[in-house]
């Protein structure tokens, strides 16, 4: 506890003396000017994707600043295969087209490959199923009329590939596998916890689209066998021994090693609806906040006995105020992003590492590889609370990768940020993520007009960036009802209505829901509303849970009152309720 205060106290005192986090003037950009950035963010893409086709397809990834190709990761089109849904999101539906006919024509896993588990499941499988979903849907407006499911087909190949990873006696699978050979028994033991706990979304929503449950089944198995081994803290450690279930790095954080443990416990009650995920993402979310957060910052303490072990700001936290967004914990992502953001604007980049003792760069930890998680929790809580200030981060954030990191064929690597040094290599991300999050942020701004904001279906954001939409077909696989305009098969129960007592979906005081897009945020900066899927589902059907029956974004208050009964203390806040009637 003395040890908590201590850093406390340096911080507040480095902070004022630095003024180092200060409220972030918002400049304000225009209608006119958030059109125009979104375009450039268009034009950031083609740079680098244009750069990678012309220089460096098929291979994996381009070296920007020689315009070459090298593969890093299985020699199959990685960046090709991580940019498909961007392409959609972009509306470029002949680019799309002439990339899926292309994979689904050259690409195969036959080969023999020692690949990593995690990079080749979020970018390979996540790109193939995201871009199979798009293609075959018409509703998407991006179909292509001679797809025959030959992307889903491949997915289905690589991750019956990647089984046997997962043949570990505690369900906790090796961090690599050779696609045509299995596991090497050499293979190291060793495993980091965001690479056996971050598998569910790509591997649930490929159960759901081949009726096979095996790839889900080994997953969660893979959740639950980490969950099982936390601390009495309810925190777990950065690297496990997938054998003995032994902890051989037992530094607690939310950053690297563990980061998307956290995001995909969430993400997979979102999708899903399983409540398992939602009642670990409580327990593990509420023992972060008590024993991680010193407020703003976040730092890594011993699972076992929370002593301090790095006071230390590393990039990859910088998507947790976004996953805050999603759980409805709005308040201290404002605060922690404000903080993060403060990072970047002292370096023009966030390095890898940020010393918070002494509030320099970490030695060792200079560098800038393009990461997109700062960006993707600006998109997030510019999307919550419409805030402008959050359009000026997105500003400033273009102008940086502009001036720094732009380079001849695409975008390079900065290998150190206090001296903006680049380096010839682009990663995968780049146009999977980075870019993703900046179109949707000025996009969101210009009047939104994409798949995500205004197409048929509420998506879920894998840690890659790929869509993963939130059909029946996916999030309501266990039931055994008709969907679409068609009532409940063998069913008495009559359509409900969805009714708040201004006419207004809200949420609810609630810090946990379930349906990401369709909140709403009664905050300091507005009412803001969204629409909710309840109306594409048209019956009630046994079974569904309340929020599962009607897409809504509520889990009910204490405090709600009857719609005849208005509360003279509510200050003006509308509350939700549902109606269940007799009648339409």
């Amino acid at each position: 506890m003395e040890q908590r205060i201590a850093l406390t106290l340096i911080i507040i005192i480095i902070i004022i003396s630095q003024g180092l986090i200060c409220p972030v003037s918002a400049e304000g950009v225009s209608f006119e000017e958030a059109k125009q950035l979104r375009d450039e963010v268009s034009g950031m893409f083609y740079h680098a994707f244009n750069g990678y086709m012309d220089h460096a397809f098929p291979r994996d990834e381009l070296k920007p600043l020689s315009c070459q190709g090298e593969d890093t990761l299985g020699g199959y089109a990685l960046t090709l295969i991580d940019s498909l849904d961007t392409l959609a999101l972009l509306g470029d539906k002949d680019r799309f087209t002439s990339s899926v006919e292309w994979i689904s024509k050259n690409l195969r896993f036959d080969i023999n490959k020692t690949v990593s588990l995690f990079e080749t499941t979020i970018r390979i499988l996540g790109g193939l199923l995201s871009a199979h979903l798009i293609a075959s849907d018409y509703s998407t407006g991006m179909r292509i009329p001679s797809y025959d499911d030959e992307l889903l087909h491949l997915a289905e190949d690589l991750a019956r590939r990647l089984l046997p990873a997962f043949d570990t006696p505690t369900g906790i699978p090796y961090g690599s596998v050779n696609l045509l050979h299995g596991v090497d028994e050499h293979e190291s033991k060793i495993t980091s916890t965001a690479g056996g706990g971050t598998l569910t979304l790509e591997f649930g929503v490929l159960s759901r689209l081949t009726n096979d449950p095996i790839f889900e089944q080994v997953t969660k198995n893979a959740v639950r066998g980490i969950w099982a081994r936390r601390s009495k803290l309810n925190l777990v450690g950065a690297h496990i021994d997938v054998f003995t279930g032994e902890w051989t790095q037992k530094d607690a954080g939310i950053g690297t090693s563990i980061d998307s443990f956290y995001e995909y416990l969430l993400k997979a009650y979102i999708l899903f609806g399983d409540e398992e995920y939602l009642y670990i993402f409580q327990e593990a979310y509420g023992a972060a906040m008590h024993y991680l957060f010193h407020d703003p910052w976040y730092v890594e303490v011993n699972m076992n006995s929370a002593a301090l072990v790095w006071p230390l700001f590393n990039s990859l936290q910088a998507f947790w105020p976004g996953l805050q967004v999603l759980a409805g914990d709005i308040d201290p992502a404002i605060r922690t992003h404000t903080a993060f953001f403060s990072v970047w604007k002292r370096y023009g980049f966030t390095p890898e590492g940020f010393n918070l003792a002494s509030f320099s760069v970490q030695h060792g930890q200079k560098s800038y590889p393009l990461r997109p998680e700062l960006i993707e929790s600006t998109y997030w809580l510019y999307k919550a609370t419409r805030d402008p200030r959050y359009l000026d981060v997105g500003r400033d954030i273009v102008s940086s990768l502009q001036y720094g990191a732009r380079c001849t064929c695409g975008y390079c690597h900065i290998v150190d940020v206090e001296f903006h040094k680049q380096e010839d290599h682009m990663e995968s991300f780049f146009l999977a993520e980075t870019v993703k999050y900046l179109w949707l942020l000025f996009d969101l701004a210009a009047g939104p007009d994409n798949l995500v904001e205004n197409g048929p279906y509420k998506y879920i954001f894998s840690t890659e960036g790929h869509l993963l939409p939130m059909t029946p077909r996916i999030s309501l696989a266990r039931e055994h009802c008709s969907y679409f305009g068609s009532y409940c098969k063998d069913s008495n129960f009559k359509p409900t209505s969805y009714i708040s007592n201004n006419g207004h979906q809200t949420n609810s005081s609630s810090r946990f829901h379930r349906g990401v897009g369709s909140t709403s945020y009664v905050t300091q900066y507005g009412f803001r509303k969204s629409t909710s899927i309840s109306g594409i589902i048209k019956g009630l059907c046994p079974g569904l849970t309340h929020e599962q029956m009607y897409g809504l974004s509520y889990v009910a208050s204490p405090d709600i009152v009857p719609q005849d009964e208005p509360n003279e203390n509510s200050g003006g806040q509308s509350r939700s309720m549902v109606v269940l009637s007799d009648s339409t």
